[in-house]
This record gives structure tokens, sequence and C-alpha cells, in this order.
């Protein structure tokens, strides 16, 4: 296969970059936008205005309006008020705990913060019970983890907006209309909770959530009090935020309102009526994602411009075909994303091939599309139960355990989330690939 000069420049940055970020903890976005204009300037020939087209404007406004929205109702209280409520849900039945807190962190990662901003805003509290109740830190890093990712492509939260926000780009020529999108937003997002549902939930029977359940049956002293104390009634600033996030819910379900814009305007009014402090609301924004996303766009546009995705797709097409193709894409993404972000590099480069893929394996149509995006954001977040990853070492720091155990929980999130990887490749291929979802 003949490469071009610029194809081949742009991919040598791609991956000299994604080794770089395996290394050194650094904003990818930062190098993708320096690699971007190195490629374009240099070896395409482009302008410096027609490479910074590359940046996604829109994605970018849908960001920070809804970031700052859900980091206001952190910095005022409200999100671990109401998670206190609901784990008091439990009363006297202790096995119900881990699933309340599975479907709390579900909850709240689907109605707008995201992964990351909801594990660092659970973690502390899912790990501190888990050692109250006698549940391996383990057992509880996998539900933390794969309820956060499971439910990481809401349209509400920032994993979401940012695949839809590249999919819908390349949406009219798979045959998806402008109408259709939001339906696939929530589509993607379901496949993402079966996934992540199966494995996670496998993984905490097998290792020892089964065990401890036949346990925790026979504790008939348990009190909810004694790691959920009845929290204060909320107040009128925690209320509103309440209502406010019902009102985004309802508007982008029911009246198909734009969530950026009407994320904007709520948090618009958190700042006229005080409703949080708009300074540590701001601070609290996932800025270094946001710039990750943006900056990595610029580079995959001029790598597009300058033939190297192109590349890239032929290289997958040939060990793969119709069915395999999702398989495979979802081992290579786990891969990747185990040493690299699955936001800021991952997805930015494998959704913006899809259709590339998709062409080249002769499956080119909208339903393959989905499936294809879903194994992508599938493969990449499934290994990020790994200490390396974020939302692992979250787990991690807050275990209610001596050093030496966490060293131990080190080793073992560390196997399991590398075996992800393969795992993901497995459950893309059969859900996708085979049963078709």
């Amino acid at each position: 296969m003949d490469i071009s000069t610029p194809a081949l420049a742009s991919i040598i940055v791609l991956v000299a970059i994604v080794l770089f970020s395996c290394f050194r903890d650094i904003n990818v976005g930062i190098l993708g936008t320096a690699g971007g204009l190195l490629v374009g300037i240099v070896f395409s020939g482009m302008k410096i205005s027609e490479i910074y087209k590359g940046w996604p404007l829109s994605l970018f406004m849908i960001l920070v309006g809804v970031t700052f929205m859900f980091s206001a109702a952190q910095v005022n209280g409200t999100m671990e008020k109401f998670s206190a409520v609901c784990v008091r849900l439990a009363k006297s039945n202790i096995r119900l705990i881990p699933f309340i807190l599975f479907f709390l962190v579900t909850f709240i990662t689907t109605i707008g913060p995201g992964n990351i901003a909801t594990c660092a805003l659970m973690a502390p509290m899912c790990m501190a019970i888990a050692g109250r109740i006698g549940l391996s830190p383990f057992c509880m890093t996998l539900l933390v983890v794969g309820a956060a990712n499971g439910a990481a492509f809401s349209p509400f939260a920032p994993n979401g907006i940012i695949s839809q926000g590249i999919i819908s780009q390349w949406a009219p020529q798979v045959g998806i209309p402008q109408e259709a999108l939001s339906g696939l937003g929530w589509k993607i997002h379901w496949n993402s909770e079966i996934a992540q549902g199966v494995v996670n939930f496998g993984g905490f029977f097998i290792t020892g959530g089964l065990a401890w359940m036949k346990r925790a049956g026979s504790d008939k002293s348990f009190d909810i009090d004694s790691i959920a104390p009845k929290p204060e009634p909320f107040d009128w600033k925690q209320k509103y935020t309440l209502f406010t996030m019902v009102v985004l819910v309802v508007g982008v379900i029911f009246f198909k309102l734009d969530v950026g814009m009407l994320a904007f305007i709520i948090g618009t009014t958190y700042i006229l009526f005080n409703i949080a402090d708009d300074g540590e609301s701001v601070k609290k924004m996932p800025w270094g994602v946001i710039l990750m996303v943006c900056g990595m766009s610029i580079l995959i546009n001029v790598m597009d411009k300058a033939g190297g995705l192109n590349a890239m797709i032929q290289m997958i097409a040939v060990i793969s075909n119709g069915t395999t193709i999702n398989g495979v894409v979802g081992f290579i993404a786990g891969l990747i994303s185990a040493y690299s972000s699955s936001s800021g590099v991952v997805m930015p480069m494998f959704l913006n091939m899809v259709p590339g893929l998709l062409q080249a394996v002769g499956t080119f149509d909208a339903d393959h599309a989905i499936r294809l995006s879903s194994s992508i954001n599938i493969g990449a977040h499934l290994v990020d139960t790994s200490p390396l990853s974020t939302l692992g070492a979250l787990c991690i720091a807050n275990a209610a355990v001596d050093d030496k155990a966490k060293g131990i929980l080190f080793r073992n999130l560390l196997f399991w989330g590398l075996s992800m990887s393969i795992v993901g490749g497995f459950v893309c291929y059969v859900f996708f690939g085979i049963l078709g979802l």
C-alpha cells in the first residue's frame, strides 16, 4: 500500500503523541494542536486558519455549558446530599448496598457530570462503605467504575457529548438523518450500559461478590446510620439545583432542546441567583479533558486531509471483515486506551474512522455505524478499571485498607484492566458482530 508523505507524517506524529502519553501524565490536546500545525503547514501546505477549523466549536460549547452546570451542583453540596439520601434506601438490608451504589453512580453519571466527575464524587464514599460492610475493594471498584463508564455515553454526559459530536459530523454519509441523532445517542448509551453491566457484574460475582452476599445475609445487626447518617434537609439552593436538573432532562428528551444551550441558560441562573460559587464551579470543570478532545480533533482533521486516516483504515481493514471489525477495533481501542486517554485520544481517532472502515469491509450503513461506534466506545472504556486510569486510581486512593493491601489491589486491578482489552474485543465481536445489537 502506497502512503503519501503527508499521510505518513501525520501517522508518525499521532503514534509519537500516543506513545509519549503512555509514559508521562500530559495533556495530549496541546501536543495534538502542535502536531496538527506541524503536519498541516510543513507537509500538507495548509493555511493556519484552515488548520484551526478542526477545532470543534459546537462540541466545545456544549461541553462547557454542561460541565459548568454539574460542577456547580457539586460545589453547593447537592450531589453529596442526594447520594446520602439514596444510600439510606437500603435500610436494614446490607445486601442491597452494592446495587444501590451501582445504580446511584449510573444515575448521577447519566444526568450530566460524566464518568470522571462522578467517580471523583462517589469513590470516597463507596470505598469507605465497602470497608464498613466487609466487601472487598476490588469488587466495589468493578461496580463503581463499571457504573460510571456504562453511563458515560448518556447524551447529557461529556463522553456522550464527545461521541455524539464526532458522529454528527459524518452521520449523513452513512444515511443517518439529523433528526435521528438524538435517538442514536441513546442507542449507543444503552449499548454501553449492557456491555459494561454484563462484564462488571459478572466480574463482581465471580471475584467475591456472590460469596460476600451469602455472608452478609446472616448479619442481622446492620444499621444504615453507621454508614450513611441522615443528612440535613435540602436548602433552597439545592432544591433549585435538583429542579433545574429535571428541567434539563425533560427539555432535551421531550422537547428536543439543545443540551448545550439549555445548560448555558440554567448555568446563567446559577450565577444570577448565587446558587453556587461560580469561581469554584469553573475550577472544578474538566478543562483538561475538554482541551484534550478539542486539541486532538485538530490533529485528526489534518490527518484526514493529509490521507493519514485513510491509510490507517486500510491497515485495519486488511485483518477484518464485516463481522470481525467490531472485535478488532474494540481490542485495538482498548489496548491503546489502557495507556492513553479514552476520550482525549482513542475516541477522536477511531470514531472519525468509522465511515472509512465500514466502506472498507463492505458494511456501509447506519446500523453498522452505530455498532462500530459502540465497539470503539466500549472497548476504550472497559479497561478503565486499571489503576493506570483516573477512575481506577481514584478507587485505589480511597480504598479502606492498609498500604500492603493497596499494593495487592493495584496488581489485581492492573491485571484485570489490561485483560479487558481482550475481553472487550470479544464482547464487541459477540454483541455487535454476531448478535447485531
